[in-house]
């Protein structure tokens, strides 16, 4: 039987062996960024004040991005409950986000701070082999929860890693994430409101309008 000493000492041992082996972060344990002002993007939305003169046909990862969800997302005509546009049933997942951070530069070379997000392990990474894209967050306004997945990079900027994967406040004071017509109807957010959000692990998010279709082009295998 160990006395009280060495018992002691095993378990520093074993702390510090884990510590050396670069144990990965609980993935449930994504921290909460509460207080975010949240505005509303959608596929197809044309180039405007309000989106930095920026179109919303392509996205940071998707030249084509329009054309793979089937159609503009269009915000003022939609379903009954808001989820999809009327016209047509997407191809990809109407429930989507952007955050102000993409890990690659203007001539697609992987920036070196793509340490900080938490999942990466030196994957292979491109505009087509994505270590962001078709992530899920959760998204909570008051008593409501909707979950999303990132397709996109902005509002504003694309380099707010302190903001994204930190604890730092948003660079952009106007908004720290877009979320579609789809994802703001369930929340109840009318075009700007202030929201927390989470990264959250594919496996814990719960069935919903927004698991009806999945968004699996260009993530990394």
């Amino acid at each position: 039987m160990l006395n009280p000493p060495t018992v002691r000492a095993v378990v520093l041992v074993g702390l510090a062996l884990s510590a050396c082996h670069g144990a990965a972060p609980d993935p449930t344990a994504y921290p909460r960024h509460r207080d975010v002002i949240a505005t509303v993007f959608w596929v197809g939305e044309p180039a405007s004040a309000d989106n930095g003169w920026i179109a919303n046909d392509q996205s940071y990862w998707d030249a084509d991005w329009q054309e793979h969800f089937g159609g503009l997302d269009d915000p003022d005509h939609r379903t009954a409950d808001g989820s999809r546009p009327s016209a047509f049933i997407p191809e990809e997942n109407p429930f989507y986000f952007a955050l102000p951070y993409g890990e690659l530069t203007d001539d697609d070379v992987v920036k070196p701070d793509v340490s900080r997000v938490p999942w990466y392990r030196g994957q292979r990474v491109s505009r087509d082999h994505s270590i962001l894209k078709n992530r899920w967050i959760e998204v909570s306004l008051g008593r409501r929860t909707v979950y999303a997945q990132w397709e996109d990079v902005g509002p504003f900027g694309e380099d707010d890693a302190d903001y994204v994967f930190g604890g730092a406040a948003p660079a952009e004071p106007r908004s720290g994430l877009d979320l579609s017509p789809a994802a703001a109807a369930a929340l109840g957010l009318a075009g700007r409101g202030r929201v927390s959000w989470r990264f959250v692990p594919e496996g814990q998010v719960p069935d919903g309008p927004w698991t009806r279709i999945e968004t699996t082009r260009g993530e990394a295998g």
